[in-house]
């Protein structure tokens, strides 16, 4: 039976495509319908128990020490608290599609505590306020905001699944204390923001309340980057988290957001700026804004996105500019493979950042990278059966790929800092929310999955539908038109821009007009309850290029079938071979297989290709090509998101090819 919820209040009233309310879709069957029920089941459980583990940088327990449960000081990051939020927020998106009172419960539990917490002004930061050492508003690197930023989206979510309000009173509590401090616009605080989910926090809460301060807020925090000069050299510690850390481009702080043309720093921040943004643009169609956002989003997709979705080539370097930077974007066509960062925080934000874009807009260039991410990076960083995680995402591996920041051989279940597994958390749980939109007599599908909606169309009325399809192992999706009013309205089915002959019929009669690639395609006509469509997305293995100057895929190809990515993992390779000897035949035969010995039975590729002759290494930089002919070899890819699953192996995305 499918719940209603009451959606927010105000609806982003310059969006061409609104989401639909929350608790109006859910996943029924396949791919992510596995996946929502791993989160419910096992990810969301088995997170509580790393978020009270005394050797996890995220801890629940400061709540239980600032409500006065317990005697101690403040455990854990700086940011602790908002990756705690992001752990409620998830419970919360979980709770609107089962209403499961075992949840209602533990969120109650734990808002208590944090409204307990919080100080009688609205503050709410335990870093500082259990640590007498740590004083509010010392350093961007306390991750105040990012803490309330994170509060402010859980209690709106919450708020919209439960129509309970005592959350959402703390969350306002914090924005007005945040609109009286930032409102005057106080020099010493202009380059605070670091990690900027309070611009987004701020217009969620908008959203439920309507209350237009703390629109105006999120605006301010929008304006304020860049504001100030930023030419002097701040004093102080130059490390990965030192003063110079959060100066200029590493923070997007060294040109305002209006002139800005090219995406640099932190690829958190950047996409969590960007995120914010384009929520304010929905809210005042501010088309100057919007306009860089674009800008923006070319240098991203055209020239620093890696063919996963994922961002970040630096653990540390220099901007363009020459701000040191870390977990950052880099030089243009700079994609590194082994020593690729790819935060899955990063990747996750660069989909939330294309949602926003895809809505303000309705262009199917945006879902395509939230396809790209959600198939690919955006699953990467979790275990298949969703108790360990990793931080980076490199796209190989191998014996001499060096360990650096955040690297790490294995997956891990706790972490020195713990941000990532409570974004995909939040992100899983919630994702049936971005299948369907709507907008004036017209209802888009951005994502394939079996799925239900059940919703009201603006100036039509009341629709439900259902999608049946084993995507993405397979293109056929099956669309079922159960119930809608009488009258014409429009229909938008996504082509995804892989899908070149994707072809369409309607009660099983074939469709005549193109269905273009990249494109949302519109089909106007009076529905009727029973109707359905079939829709064939050809789902042939693809040979991916790169770039010319993206050196790192010079010579080299990518395999995708449909939106997944695939990689060589070093155990579907004979014993003794390395993955650095295999060359992918480019007009070998291709097998493709389904392995029920993997979970969710996915989609595998036996490819043709050749072994070169091994060389030793050891000792030697460079050695001279052996005489003798490399030998046939056959040998299976995966789909990148299932790499790590089985032990330490070397991996590559792209492969030499001949």
């Amino acid at each position: 039976m499918m719940s209603k919820q009451t959606d927010s209040r105000a609806t982003g009233k310059f969006r061409r495509v609104q989401p639909v309310p929350m608790g109006h879709a859910r996943w029924t069957k396949g791919f992510f319908a596995d996946r929502f029920e791993l989160c419910k089941n096992v990810i969301l459980p088995r997170m509580r128990e790393a978020l009270e583990h005394p050797e996890n940088s995220a801890c629940l327990s400061n709540f239980r020490v600032g409500a006065g449960l317990e005697d101690g000081t403040h455990r854990g990051t700086n940011w602790s608290d908002g990756d705690c939020y992001k752990w409620l927020e998830a419970l919360a998106h979980v709770y609107a599609v089962t209403h499961d009172p075992q949840l209602d419960q533990e969120m109650d539990y734990w808002i208590d505590l944090i409204a307990r917490t919080q100080a009688e002004d609205g503050y709410i930061s335990t870093q500082t306020q259990l640590n007498p050492k740590k004083k509010r508003w010392a350093h961007p690197g306390l991750h105040e905001l990012y803490n309330m930023g994170h509060l402010m989206t859980a209690a709106a979510v919450h708020y919209q699944a439960t129509q309970k309000r005592h959350f959402v009173e703390v969350a306002e509590r914090t924005a007005n204390y945040l609109f009286e401090l930032f409102a005057p616009l106080p020099d010493e605080l202009a380059h605070f923001g670091f990690n900027p989910s309070q611009i987004m926090g701020a217009v969620d809460l908008y959203r439920v309340t309507g209350n237009e301060r703390y629109l105006e807020l999120a605006r301010i925090f929008v304006e304020m980057r860049g504001r100030k000069s930023r030419k002097e050299v701040a004093h102080g510690d130059t490390g990965a988290w030192g003063d110079r850390q959060f100066l200029g481009d590493q923070n997007q702080d060294r040109v305002p957001l209006r002139e800005e043309t090219e995406a640099v720093g932190h690829c958190v921040t950047g996409p969590y700026l960007w995120c914010g943004a384009a929520d304010v643009v929905a809210e005042s169609g501010d088309a100057e804004l919007l306009a860089a956002l674009r800008r923006i989003w070319h240098d991203v997709v055209e020239r620093k996105m890696y063919v996963t979705g994922a961002l970040g080539p630096y653990h540390h370097g220099i901007s363009i500019r020459g701000d040191v930077v870390h977990e950052a974007f880099g030089r243009a066509y700079e994609l590194p493979n082994a020593t690729a960062y790819n935060e899955t925080c990063a990747n996750i934000s660069n989909a939330m950042w294309n949602k926003r874009l895809l809505e303000l807009t309705g262009d199917a260039v945006f879902t395509d990278v939230i396809e790209r991410v959600m198939f690919n990076s955006g699953l990467s960083g979790m275990s298949l059966d969703g108790t360990a995680f990793t931080y980076t995402n490199p796209l190989a591996r191998s014996r001499w790929t060096p360990m650096l920041s955040q690297d790490a051989q294995s997956r891990w279940t706790v972490f020195h800092c713990y941000c990532c597994p409570p974004q995909e958390a939040r992100t899983l749980a919630s994702l049936q929310e971005w299948i369907y939109g709507i907008s004036e007599n017209a209802l888009w599908i951005h994502l394939y999955g079996g799925s239900e909606l059940v919703t009201d169309i603006p100036g039509l009325g009341h629709v439900r539908l259902t999608q049946e399809t084993d995507f993405p192992w397979d293109g056929k999706v099956t669309v079922h038109i159960q119930e809608c009013p009488d009258g014409e309205w429009t229909l938008y089915l996504r082509i995804p821009s892989w899908a070149e002959g994707a072809s369409l019929k309607i009660n099983g009669t074939g469709w005549s007009e193109v269905l273009q690639p990249g494109s949302y395609h519109a089909i106007r006509r009076s529905w009727q309850a029973g109707d359905r469509l079939t829709l064939e997305l050809p789902m042939q293995v693809r040979f991916i290029m790169a770039h010319p100057e993206v050196e790192s895929a010079y010579h080299q190809l990518a395999v995708m079938r449909g939106p997944m990515v695939y990689c060589l993992e070093g155990v579907d390779l004979p014993g003794g071979t390395a993955v650095h000897e295999v060359r992918l035949r480019r007009r070998g035969k291709i097998d493709i297989e389904r392995d029920p010995s993997l979970p969710g039975n996915p989609v595998i590729l036996d490819v043709e290709g050749t072994r070169l002759p091994a060389i030793d290494w050891d000792g030697q930089l460079y050695a001279e090509l052996p005489g003798s002919d490399p030998v046939p070899l056959r040998f299976k890819l995966i789909p990148y998101f299932m790499w790590l699953n089985r032990g330490q192996h070397e991996m590559r995305v792209w492969l030499p090819f001949e």
